[in-house]
């Protein structure tokens, strides 16, 4: 039988998951289900019924490094070998659709899931989402990068309004979707929980017909966020094919009835489960068991390539007096928990269980031509104060025979996580006092940085050297004791920048947005497009990266398709950098930050090698979004061309003159944006917000009456005792279990950030529309009204629920 035989129910019944992670299928169409499974660093093929915050036990798999720090390669390459390995694991686990790469632009570094994400730029996060997208449908598995679009923060996800400006939204926070969909053709792409000027993101006509399909081309299935589905039917009228995990058959309820009452085309139930039933075709796997597991020759070869990739992304920060790498013979010091006990990715529904496990100390200990002279954990784990830790960390450093101290500090388990943004940039403070205090004894400090994100680092002046190493997954910590001796030369550059302090950040004052609506009033100016046109210091600038190497460029030329230039390296030990192409627009005319990268490639050299480089131009290097014309357009006029190997330091520039189809002149900046015209966004007015948005932006205050998109964190100001008394009851336990546990309680978490509505999408089909309305009869004060609703709700549903069942089976 052909899909298009089937009645509208069965349609409809392929347009929602059968089950946490199944979709559902249809076999008089023979139309099988598919798995679906996180993440974006590991496959998280989860046992049983499974959840979708990383809490349930779940097969081994690879756990390789996040997307944070697997963008510190600038190496789209290496991320399709990661990427052809994630879809072998997905593959052998029976896994069809593998949600990721992560690929929202970093707005602002307090973001709980920035380690989900690769950058503050959208050619960097959609270049290096292309490689992983492209290695992992290699192996007949979709990739689904996500959370499209416009998703910066965790504070209220599934109650938030992310209002932007068109011209924003378009040339930062699409653009790398964009890449991603035209050269790595995903086969499906996940929706994020958002509204993006006051349309949820899986209905929003503009981002899922107009923007993906018609401009970009898109041809495969949009899957939900799991409960992040608003209306049924608005999804399939404006492009959502897939709701997930499962509202039973309310949903299917819905479609129908508005098949039968003229609202809804069966023509779009069509198309959306020709879409479903695509994927369900293309990532058909043959010869996998549901309860397959990983051979071991599996997991060695891919712990190997994890090392690799991790040893690429290691950032050299500081290097004082060539103090790395390590000379042999040295006598090293381990000093932080870190240390002993590893922490290598975030949490959340990312969390991998990894096949196996590294530590630092273990790796120095073992390491050729390094001596451990002694560890000690230096602090606590969860930021209790301890002064006997501190003092034996300080003894052990004073010690003859340490040569070196080797510090492994940075953020603990509490402050990275889906579902919660952080709350500062600094790390904690005993680590802080540890750093000051080994620093203070005269022996060269050497410090390893594990973090997700940004940090403050109040003592980085006293400190020999210093390794970011990110999020560096399950065998990073082989690959840092290798870049530490010299073994690995390293190579990584940042993604994004790292601020002196929070404060200097641009979007500062007002994030995370802790009302209805995110307003990003910043515009444009978000990272380095913010700190390099208003001059604002900052401690490591977009790009940066050190190595054992040096390298010098030279001898640019540009032409109509590309700029030419030569790397050469000028030390006597072989390595990489990582060549940066940014553009300046012509003056006078349309409003652009200083500076903004267009192309980049990683260069290997050896000792005293010099290679000729080339970086073609693309559809964006000079192209700008003109709002009125709903059209791309390039401005003619003198550009100029920046070479380097980071946003601040670019010692080669040319002028290049472009024709395109609009003067500075004809397309000049409106005098009226005010502040905006010098990147000023601090100091901008409402008045000159509204010229950027080209309407008046105005947040909503608190609502004084509850609907179906209010959190229930927000019941804490309802006027009903029983509403109130949940919100603060599930606040209290968030933070008592966090405290007790050192990691955040992922449940509770996403309770308070959702909203009623979410609940007719999460509960296999238990709580429906009505039942919903009943409870937030209860938050506004109506508890026994409500309560009636939900109980008469709950039996008419089920009822309900019988019918249907029996009409899809045919019974």
């Amino acid at each position: 039988m052909e899909l298009e035989d089937l009645s509208i129910v069965e349609k409809a019944a392929m347009l929602s998951g059968g089950s946490e992670w199944d979709s559902r299928g249809n076999d008089r169409a023979d139309i099988p289900s598919f798995v679906m499974s996180d993440g974006p660093h590991g496959v998280r093929r989860q046992l049983g019924e499974g959840d979708h915050l990383g809490i349930g036990a779940s097969k081994p798999a690879t756990c390789f490094p996040t997307a944070c720090t697997v963008a510190n390669t600038w190496d789209p390459a290496l991320a399709e070998e990661m990427g052809e390995a994630l879809g072998k694991e997905a593959h052998d686990l029976d896994v069809n659709v593998l949600l990721g790469p992560g690929m929202n632009i970093k707005r602002n570094p307090l973001c709980g899931r920035n380690f989900e994400y690769y950058s503050e730029d959208p050619i960097v996060a959609g270049r290096m989402a292309a490689g992983l997208i492209r290695g992992i449908q290699s192996n007949g598995v979709s990739a689904c990068p996500k959370h499209f679009a416009v998703n910066s923060q965790e504070l209220r996800r599934q109650a938030s309004n992310s209002v932007v400006d068109e011209r924003t939204m378009r040339e930062l926070y699409l653009t790398g979707f964009e890449i991603a969909v035209r050269e790595a053709k995903p086969m499906s792409i996940m929706t994020s929980y958002n509204e993006v000027n006051g349309v949820y993101a899986h209905e929003n006509k503009h981002l899922l017909q107009e923007i993906l399909r018609d401009e970009w081309g898109f041809d495969g299935m949009v899957v939900s966020d799991w409960g992040g589905s608003n209306s049924a039917v608005a999804a399939v009228k404006a492009g959502g094919s897939l709701e997930m995990p499962s509202p039973g058959f309310t949903s299917v309820r819905e479609l129908e009835g508005a098949v039968k009452a003229g609202t809804l085309a069966e023509a779009d139930i069509n198309k959306r489960a020709a879409e479903v039933a695509k994927i369900a075709a293309a990532t058909k796997l043959v010869g996998v068991g549901r309860d397959d597991l990983l051979s071991d020759d599996i997991a060695k070869a891919h712990h190997d390539i994890a090392r690799t990739v991790a040893e690429h992304s290691s950032v050299l920060l500081k290097n004082d007096a060539a103090t790395l790498p390590l000379k042999p013979g040295t006598r090293v010091a381990v000093i932080g928990d870190m240390a002993a006990t590893a922490r290598y990715q975030g949490s959340g529904s990312s969390k991998v269980n990894a096949t196996k496990e590294e530590n630092i100390l273990d790796e120095v200990k073992n390491a050729e031509g390094l001596v451990l002279a002694g560890y000690e954990q230096g602090y606590d784990r969860q930021g209790k104060p301890d002064e006997v830790l501190l003092n034996d960390a300080v003894v052990l450093a004073k010690k003859d025979a340490v040569d070196v101290v080797l510090a492994v500090v940075g953020l603990d388990e509490r402050s990275e996580s889906e579902g919660l943004d952080r709350s500062t940039m600094a790390i904690p403070q005993v680590q802080n006092d540890l750093v000051t205090a080994l620093a203070k004894t005269g022996k060269p400090v050497v410090i390893v940085l594990v973090a997700g994100s940004p940090v403050e680092l109040p003592w980085f002046d006293d400190v020999a050297a210093m390794l970011y190493v990110g999020l560096s997954g399950q065998a990073g910590a082989s690959a840092t004791v290798r870049a530490l001796t010299g073994e690995v030369n390293p190579s990584g550059h940042l993604a994004e920048t790292w601020p002196m302090q929070y404060e200097d950040c641009p979007s500062s004052g007002w994030y995370p947005a802790i009302g209805r609506d995110a307003i990003y009033r910043e515009g444009p100016f978000v990272g380095y497009r913010y700190y390099e046109t208003v001059g604002v210091p900052v401690r490591f600038p977009f790009g940066y990266g050190l190595s054992y190497s040096t390298f010098t460029y030279s001898a640019i030329t540009a032409t109509a398709t590309g700029v030419d230039f030569v790397v050469t390296n000028d030390s006597d030990a072989a390595g990489s950098t990582v060549a940066q192409l940014y553009v300046r627009a012509p003056q006078g005319g349309v409003l652009h930050p200083d500076r903004e990268l267009k192309g980049f490639i990683k260069v290997e050299l050896a000792a005293h090698e010099s290679k000729s480089v080339h970086i073609d131009f693309d559809r964006y290097t000079f192209r700008h979004f003109d709002v009125a014309a709903n059209a791309w357009k390039t401005e003619s006029g003198e550009w100029t061309l920046m070479i380097g190997d980071n946003a601040e330091h670019l010692p080669l520039a040319i002028p290049h003159t472009v024709a395109g189809d609009c003067t500075p002149a004809e397309c000049a900046a409106d005098p009226a944006l005010g502040h905006y015209l010098t990147g000023q966004v601090k100091d901008v007015t409402d008045a000159e917000m509204a010229v950027l948005f080209g309407h008046e932006v105005l947040a909503p205050g608190k609502p004084t009456t509850f609907g179906v998109n209010d959190p229930i964190m927000s019941w804490v100001d309802s006027k009903g005792f029983v509403a109130r008394t949940v919100a603060k009851t599930l606040t209290k336990r968030e933070a008592k279990i966090r405290q007790k546990t050192g990691s955040p309680d992922l449940n509770t978490l996403f309770i308070l950030n959702m909203p009623p509505r979410a609940m007719s999408k999460m509960t296999q089909g238990m709580v429906d529309s009505a039942m919903v309305d009943a409870i937030v009869n209860i938050a506004n004060g109506h508890t026994f009204r409500g309560l009636g609703g939900v109980i008469a709700g709950f039996f008419r549903n089920q009822s309900a629920n019988k019918r249907t069942a029996k009409e899809l089976n045919h019974d």
